[in-house]
């Protein structure tokens, strides 16, 4: 978790990623704290400790030491993102965001992704409005690797960008755009509010991935120009952390980047927020079943002055439970969704209210803006609360402290203070002027920007269902105004030269491979005799602990899937002693959570906590575990919640996807064949009568366990839950599976999507169930080469070679009593039946040659380097911890997994997918627009059986 502003932890689900870090005091003034100080006093001298330095070529270098875990993250964060585009060549920024990856003058295409992988770290990049970053974390032996990386493409990459590679690329961003917004309901959303808020050619008017319509009209040598022009180290920020020799770094640091040329100079951009002169109503008809309606205000721009009291104003208002949203709208039953949030940037900000109408009982979005006006009217006349301002505080407290659990966090955080505020750590600042933020200053941004501002009011309507707006459309969308002599750039762009004393082409070796060591976990006994396993680790005062109750939805009542989901769901809300607001209040002050999930076989209870909060967090989980009131009213909410979620999925391609591929692995008759809250059909059948005939009957000991990862003893922890000596203990078991299908020919299943411009291909088939060091384990190694990386056949294929998807991949999952094997991908809707048969082949071929050597030196490295990867949090641990105690796992299994890993031949790989791999048995899922691939479908040669999951209870799969 990276340490952020407060408003990250409040905003919606609307919010994107905000530009500015949390600040901290200079690092020397964080020791000794005085015990008279204040919690908050104390609070605000949190800090991360870094030194920042500057080479002669501008770049700015960030040192950050933490020998907790070895291992290293480096974050090399450019100053460029969308809004540095010029009308007309939008999307370039998340364009060489892409490029980035294809190789530079030493690197060999896609060796970037190889070589990281290969070194036992991952890695990826991102783009937004205001920066593009590109990130690695890898065991701390391979610093200088990556360090020779990321300058290679810092420094020569402009050579290595040819017309093939662009090519290329711009076809898997537009299977990106297809995949992630044109085909996604609600996936318009962020565009058409941009286009109407800000006015045309200001920097936010569009989006990062930019239009397809720019991406076709450039060359390959107007995006050379773009990266000349902003991609100088000058205009970047090189952040390392975790486990490093300082000096050995700075070394590294000098000779691989020092060299590189100075770019162009790069003036800060000014803020540049706008307002309204009226509200601006927009409609938008989609592939949908739950109306949306986002009001989307304008205020200021990121760490402006009253940034911190539009955050707590959009807690206060839309701020989970405890907010007057959930009250007026959700509690209500009006909407199956409500929030409110504040995400802000470099250049401006925007205060959004969201909300997702429940058909059932709102017949349109103008009921819902009604609600909405009378809910921001009660709270002018209610004004601030005293609890308000202490959930803040509490929130921006227990958010840094866990944001400091991850070196990734703590370095993401310092390059992003660096490049928008030219100060790394930022954590004791934001906690000061979020601590510092009054009831006067709320009620004051509120009326300025809120009750005084305008805004646009977007509708998001299913397909032919205008009437649904809250107004008709009376903002008419500008048609974007291309200049006639668009700058287009004709002349080859080259690279500055760069004068080495070595030879670059030569990659740096791995120092020594790290020890890592599986946690040293203690195990003992809960009351009830539940076993817990524990691990103490004092790096943060924090307590992360799960009780997990064996069962989950394999205990449903027959016919009436869904019953532990809605149990859970149920846990979640009132008590015998408290309403659903006041426990959430009291959990908030605190900065604690106490969650029930069922997921899959089980029902989960997840707590986390700070230390000093434990006691008084425990108490409202034992309130929560013994005494659930069970209310007629909370079930009709919750039960209506997820019927609406329902029809929503079955707008969702690869959701669809999902549940198709479940039917069809395992039938009608098997409670795993369905989504764990149901169906349509099921969840209408569950009455409060058969959720607390759930809960006293599986809420039980007998088959329960629990891990804990805190800076406490194994005593402590066992007397800090001693209440649950009074979690009974009753055993239960389990229902055998009912026949599995089979099928005599290889068939297409298609479920109709109308409008869908991708299509989502699932193929599927019955395989091993999880084992820590048998077949399933070792088909997981077999796969690997074939679709388990980004450098895997099946990917490098159809995404690189062919561009018909923005990715595609294999892989085996396993539970407890059942596993299959599935190839999936979206595809571009006219490479549907050239894509199936490019999956199809790449399998046959792996499994007729067999691996590589080649392929066989990159499974195993990528597998044995991970190992400094997979410990290092707090959420990493109860994972670890979990996997133990759900498969009874002995404590050395990880030294067994990787003695295999080392010694696993060619040949037995070859005969694992020779036994795995059987094409013919592989079932196709396909969901798309029928009028449109149905011809591609038939020309495949395979038996098509169109599929609906309206009614997937009753369906026998019989082609």
């Amino acid at each position: 978790m990276s340490v952020r502003l407060f408003a990250q932890a409040v905003v919606s689900i609307a919010s994107i990623l905000l530009v500015s870090a949390c600040q901290q005091s200079n690092p020397s003034t964080t020791t000794g704290a005085d015990t008279q100080q204040s919690a908050a006093e104390q609070t605000e001298q949190l800090a991360i400790p870094y030194e920042k330095y500057q080479l002669e070529n501008g770049l700015t270098v960030i040192l950050h030491e933490d020998n907790s875990d070895p291992l290293v993250h480096v974050d090399v964060t450019y100053h460029v993102g969308s809004a540095r585009e010029d009308i007309g060549k939008s999307g370039f920024a998340h364009f060489f965001e892409h490029m980035m990856f294809q190789g530079s003058q030493n690197v060999a295409d896609e060796q970037h992704f190889k070589i990281i992988t290969e070194s036992g770290g991952n890695l990826n990049g991102s783009t937004n409005t205001d920066r593009t970053n590109y990130y690695e974390t890898v065991p701390a032996n391979q610093l200088e690797k990556v360090l020779w990386l990321e300058a290679d493409r810092m420094g020569f990459l402009l050579d290595a960008v040819d017309q093939k590679k662009f090519e290329n690329q711009r076809e898997t961003v537009k299977n990106e755009r297809g995949q992630r917004i044109d085909n996604q309901p609600y996936g318009l959303r962020e565009e058409r509010t941009a286009e109407a808020l800000y006015p045309p050619g200001h920097p936010y008017s569009w989006l990062p991935i930019g239009y397809v319509e720019d991406l076709d009209r450039v060359n390959v040598n107007d995006l050379k120009a773009f990266f000349k022009r902003w991609y100088g180290p000058n205009n970047a920020v090189l952040t390392i952390g975790g486990d490093i020799d300082t000096a050995a770094t700075k070394r590294w640091v000098e000779k691989y980047f020092g060299p590189i040329a100075k770019g162009p100079a790069v003036a800060d951009p000014q803020p540049e927020p706008v307002s309204l002169e009226q509200n601006r109503y927009i409609t938008l008809e989609d592939n949908i079943h739950l109306p949306l309606l986002q009001i989307t205000f304008p205020t200021v721009y990121a760490r402006h002055p009253d940034e911190a009291p539009l955050d707590v104003l959009a807690d206060i208002l839309g701020g989970g439970k405890t907010s007057l949203f959930y009250k007026n709208l959700v509690k209500s039953g009006m909407a199956v969704q409500a929030s409110v949030g504040h995400p802000c940037r470099e250049l401006a900000c925007e205060f959004q209210l969201l909300a997702l109408a429940n058909p059932s009982s709102t017949q349109s979005l103008a009921q819902l803006e009604q609600v909405v006006s009378k809910t921001l009217r009660e709270f002018e006349e209610r004004g601030v609360m005293p609890d308000d301002l202490k959930r803040t505080k509490a929130s921006i407290e227990a958010s840094t402290v866990f944001g400091l659990q991850s070196v990734a966090g703590k370095v993401s955080s310092l390059a992003a203070g660096q490049t928008f505020e030219n100060q790394p750590d930022l954590v004791g600042e934001d906690i000061k002027r979020y601590n510092g933020v009054t009831a006067k200053d709320v009620m004051r941004v509120y009326t300025r920007y809120i009750k005084q501002g305008h805004g646009v009011y977007l509708s998001i309507v299913p397909q032919g269902r205008t009437e649904q707006a809250v107004k008709p459309q009376d903002f008419e969308f500008s048609a974007r105004v291309i200049p006639q002599e668009l700058d287009t750039v004709d002349d080859k762009v080259t690279a500055p030269a760069v004068n080495d004393t070595f030879d670059r082409a030569v990659v740096p070796p791995a120092g020594s491979v790290p020890i890592v060591e599986v946690p040293d976990y203690w195990q003992t006994t809960l009351p009830g005799d539940i076993t817990l396993l524990g691990v103490t680790n004092a790096e943060t005062p924090t307590v992360t602990f799960t009780l997990n109750m064996d069962g989950g939805m394999l205990l449903d009542p027959a016919g009436k899937a869904g019953t532990a989901y809605l149990t859970a769901l149920m846990m979640n809300e009132s008590t015998a002693h408290f309403t659903n607001e006041q426990i959430a209040n009291e959990l908030a002050k605190l900065g604690s959570s106490v969650r029930f999930n069922a997921n899959g076989r089980y029902t989960q209870i997840y707590v986390s906590s700070l230390t000093k909060n434990l006691t008084a967090t425990l108490a409202l989980l034992e309130e929560k575990l013994f005494h659930p009131a069970f209310s007629p009213a909370d079930f009709d909410r919750m039960k209506e919640r997820v019927i609406q979620s329902m029809q929503q999925q079955l707008k969702n391609p690869s959701a669809l996807a999902s549940r198709a591929r479940d039917l069809i692995l395992f039938g009608s008759e098997n409670r795993v064949s369905y989504p764990d809250e149901g169906t349509l059909d099921t969840i209408a059948r569950v009455t409060l009568e058969d959720v607390k005939a759930f809960y006293q009957a599986y809420y039980t000991a007998s088959k329960a366990h629990a891990v804990v990862v805190s800076d406490l003893d194994s005593q402590q922890v066992v007397q800090a839950f001693s209440f649950l000596t009074d979690l009974p203990r009753k055993d239960y078991s389990f229902s055998p599976y009912a026949e599995f299908p089979d099928y005599a020919e290889q068939s297409i299943f298609l479920i109709d999507n109308p409008g869908s411009v991708q299509t989502a291909v699932y193929l599927a088939k019955r395989g091993p169930k999880f084992d820590a060091t048998g077949e399933y384990f070792k088909s997981r190694l077999m796969n690997f080469p074939l679709g388990g990386a980004f450098n895997s056949r099946i990917n490098l294929n159809l995404r690189e070679d062919k561009g018909y998807t923005y990715g595609a991949s294999s892989g085996f999952a396993g539970g407890k009593t059942l596993g299959w094997f599935e190839v999936n991908a979206d595809l571009n809707w006219q490479s549907t039946a050239d894509g199936i048969t490019e999956m199809l082949k790449e399998i046959k071929q792996y499994k007729a040659q067999g691996i590589t050597d080649q392929e066989l030196t990159f499974m195993r490295n990528a597998y044995t380097l991970s190992d400094a990867l997979d410990y290092e949090t707090p959420g990493s641990k109860v994972r670890f911890l979990s996997q133990l105690l759900a498969y009874d796992l002995p404590k050395n299994y990880r030294q067994k997994q990787l003695d295999i890993i080392k010694h696993i031949s060619a040949e037995e790989i070859n005969a694992l997918a020779a036994a795995q791999l059987n094409p013919d048995e592989l079932q196709i899922i396909v969901v798309g627009d029928k009028q449109k691939i149905l011809e591609q479908l038939e020309s495949l040669g395979r038996p098509v059986v169109e599929l609906s999951l309206q009614d997937e209870t009753r369906r026998q799969l019989t082609p």
